[in-house]
C-alpha cells in the first residue's frame, strides 16, 4: 500500500454528486448509487487516473481495480455514498472478499483503516524487503493488515518477485546512465513504475536513505547507491 494523492474531479461530475447527495433518504442511498451508472463512470475515471501502475488496486497493489469501493461503508454512512474523499478503486478480492462493510474504529469512533489517500501507509506499517511481508507499525496497521490481509501468501510472493524485477531494472538503469542512453533508462523507469506492488519499489526509496539500509539490503548494496541518485528518485 502506498499514499495516493488524490485529484479533483471534474467540476460537472463534481455537481452532480452533490445533487445526487441532496437525495438521499437514508433507505435509498443504495438503490440510488446503482442506478447512477454515468456518475460510478466518472469516479471510476478519475481513479483509474490516480490508481498506481495499470489502475492497480489502491489496497493490496497487485490485482486491477475492479470496482469503485466506499472507504467508510453506504450501511455505515449513507450520506457518504457520492462524497469523492470516500472512493478508492478496489479489487475485487480486497473489497468483496476482504473489506466488505468493515470499518473497524477506535475508542474516540476514528477509522482504523489506511486511507491511502489520506495517510502515508509507511507511517503506519513496515515492509520487510527480504520476505515480502508487513508488520504493524500503530494499531491502525494492525487493522488494516487484518481486515485486508495484506500478508496472504500471493502479495508476499509477489513482492519477493518485485524486488527482483525492480533490483534488475535498477540495474540496467544504472548501466544505460553510464553511456549516457536516456531512452533506455526511460524504459526501465516504466518497467518499475508499472510493475505490480508498487509499494515495494516505493519501500525501497524510502529504505536507501536510513542508518539501517546496509542491512536492509543485505545481499544487493549496489542498489543503495542506484536507489539514492538524485536522477533517479526525481524519475520515479
Amino acid at each position: 500500500m502506498i499514499y495516493i494523492r488524490r485529484i479533483p474531479l471534474p467540476v460537472a461530475l463534481a455537481e452532480r454528486l452533490l445533487v445526487l447527495t441532496g437525495l438521499i433518504p437514508m433507505s435509498t442511498a443504495r438503490q440510488l448509487w446503482n442506478r447512477s451508472r454515468v456518475e460510478r463512470r466518472g469516479l471510476r475515471d478519475a481513479l483509474n487516473t490516480m490508481a498506481p501502475g495499470h489502475q492497480r488496486c489502491m489496497y493490496c497493489g497487485d490485482s486491477e481495480g475492479t470496482s469503485v469501493d466506499h472507504f467508510e461503508p453506504i450501511a455505515r454512512n449513507p450520506m457518504r455514498t457520492f462524497d469523492w474523499l470516500n472512493h478508492l478503486l478496489a479489487c475485487s478480492f480486497c473489497n468483496s472478499n476482504q473489506k466488505g462493510s468493515r470499518y473497524p474504529v477506535d475508542d474516540a469512533g476514528r477509522p482504523l483503516l489506511i486511507d491511502p489517500t489520506v495517510d502515508d501507509p509507511f507511517d503506519h506499517l513496515m515492509l520487510s524487503l527480504s520476505v515480502g511481508e508487513y508488520r504493524a507499525r500503530t494499531p491502525k496497521g494492525a487493522a488494516t493488515l487484518d481486515v485486508l490481509a495484506l500478508n496472504r501468501a500471493v502479495l508476499v510472493r509477489g513482492r519477493q518477485h518485485a524486488r527482483d524485477v525492480v533490483g534488475q531494472a535498477l540495474r540496467m538503469w544504472r548501466s544505460a546512465q553510464k553511456v549516457g542512453d536516456g531512452r533506455e533508462q526511460a524504459r526501465q523507469i516504466r518497467t518499475i513504475r508499472m510493475q505490480p506492488l508498487a509499494d515495494v519499489y516505493h519501500a525501497m526509496l524510502r529504505y536507501a536513505l536510513s542508518d539501517n539500509a546496509p542491512l536492509l539490503f543485505a545481499g544487493d548494496a549496489d542498489l543503495i547507491t542506484i536507489l539514492r541518485d538524485p536522477e533517479l528518485r526525481s524519475s520515479l
